[in-house]
């Protein structure tokens, strides 16, 4: 029987593993990791992270072909597969900092499958490019594998793509060399934040000038060779990958002498700042110049709908933005709990990509920042509602019932998009959705930024 390990139970290796043991039953496949809560959480019934279709897989699989388990060395001594999925976070001092990958975790991670190995291994860095993590694992675009352009090489791609190909068609199972690979995964992200970032940028010149950026998005992604994905305005995009990946992109044209092109690249995420501001700026000048001890409900946390993840979240950025101006927020998330909340808000920047355990524990909380478990409490007395995660729940909320619970004037600030703008207007709102034509009162205050 075929043995695979996976060194990291979180985001990547967890929901990877998970599908791979569902779909490969002759297939022995053991996630590891050395944090003990974690592990547990994943043998329980409240696994550690939220992804829909994940419970019904684990539970398929665990206990049968699949395991979770804290003794890291004997898994990887056992594997004929390694697959690690440890954080590799920004670098924050030292050569290359704030762009280059800090492969502390990796480096420790292929020493140790060096100190204990008896027998030959295939190492493989796992990685992925976000999207609705199952769904995508049953049915990928593609699956790049990259490796050595020697014999042993070979036949570790050959190994790998086998275990693929039980589920996946082959001609979507690409291999490449090293950096082919490395580089396909980077240019991807970058590309898909790239779209983003245009779009952005064209919401504010749509509000400078009176069009709707819902029409001109969808009109641009009925032409073919542009299509209409990943072209929807917000308050920024988020997420593990995007931001990571483009600084390691622009690390990697430093080093290479193109700083044309490295420059290039950051203008994606300068977009991306630029708009987080921006929706902050929004909130603060529409509300007469201040939300000094002003309650501001907060709906969605997560970076996007249909998940827990918070990393690299808009929401994190805005809701800073608007504590520097002395609001008070109340956060209502149907999947962030409120320790996440408190210790995303009060993190330093990339600390977020290291292991839990070497997080700091008890975060200060944030006393201006409560975490409620319903929409309605969190707007009830507040003078505005920001939201910043597009779950389908906020889209049937009973807004009447809120507009009457709230201060007035009562502000909407939209940053998904995903409410109908005239029903609250009509309702008493005065409503502020990114990239469309401005409310009356917001033309007479301009966000200034």
């Amino acid at each position: 029987m075929v043995k695979i390990c996976c060194i990291g139970a979180g985001y990547v290796g967890g929901p990877t593993m998970a599908v791979i043991a569902l779909k490969c039953p002759s297939i022995e496949v053991a996630v590891v990791d050395i944090s003990v809560p974690r592990i547990t959480a994943w043998n329980s019934d409240q696994l550690p992270i939220y992804e829909p279709g994940l419970d019904d897989v684990v539970k398929q699989c665990r206990g049968k072909n699949l395991f979770f388990s804290t003794d890291v060395e004997k898994h990887v001594a056992e594997a004929d597969i390694v697959f690690v999925s440890v954080n590799t976070p920004t670098k924050t001092r030292g050569l290359g900092a704030g762009k280059a990958a800090d492969l502390t975790y990796w480096e420790s991670a292929a020493r140790m499958i060096a100190d204990v190995s008896k027998s030959d291994k295939i190492v493989v860095e796992k990685s992925t490019v976000p999207g609705t993590a199952i769904a995508d694992l049953f049915n990928p675009d593609r699956v790049l594998i990259g490796g050595r352009e020697t014999p042993e090489g070979q036949k570790a791609i050959q190994a790998l793509k086998s275990v693929y190909a039980q589920w996946v068609p082959e001609d979507q199972i690409l291999t490449t060399n090293l950096w082919s690979a490395e580089l396909s995964k980077l240019a991807a992200n970058a590309f898909l934040a790239q779209r983003i970032s245009s779009v952005n940028a064209m919401s504010a010149l749509c509000e400078a000038t009176g069009a709707n950026v819902k029409q001109v998005s969808f009109a641009v992604g009925t032409d073919s060779r542009i299509g209409p994905k990943f072209l929807n305005a917000s308050v920024g995009f988020g997420g593990s990958c995007f931001q990571k990946d483009i600084l390691n992109l622009v690390y990697i044209c430093e080093c290479n002498g193109l700083p044309e092109v490295a420059e290039y690249w950051k203008q994606v995420i300068k977009i991306n700042d630029y708009q987080k501001n921006r929706f902050v700026n929004r909130v603060v000048a529409s509300m007469f110049n201040t939300v000094s001890s002003k309650k501001v409900a907060i709906l969605g946390f997560a970076f996007k709908k249909d998940t827990g993840d918070t990393r690299e979240t808009p929401a994190i950025d805005v809701c800073k933005g608007l504590l520097g101006d002395k609001a008070r927020l109340s956060i209502y998330d149907p999947q962030v709990t409120e320790d996440q909340i408190q210790r995303d808000l009060t993190m330093n920047k990339f600390d977020w990509d290291h292991p839990l355990h070497l997080q700091p524990m008890s975060p200060t909380t944030v006393k201006q920042v409560s975490v409620v478990w319903d929409a309605y409490e969190a707007t009830k007395d507040a003078h505005a509602v920001c939201i910043l995660t597009e779950w389908d729940e906020f889209k049937t909320l009973d807004y009447q019932r809120i507009y009457d619970n709230m201060r007035k004037p009562a502000f909407i600030f939209d940053g998904r998009n995903i409410i109908d703008v005239d029903k609250l207007r009509e309702i008493g709102f005065i409503v502020y959705s990114i990239g469309k034509p401005l409310d009356p009162w917001l033309k007479d205050m301009p966000a200034v930024a």
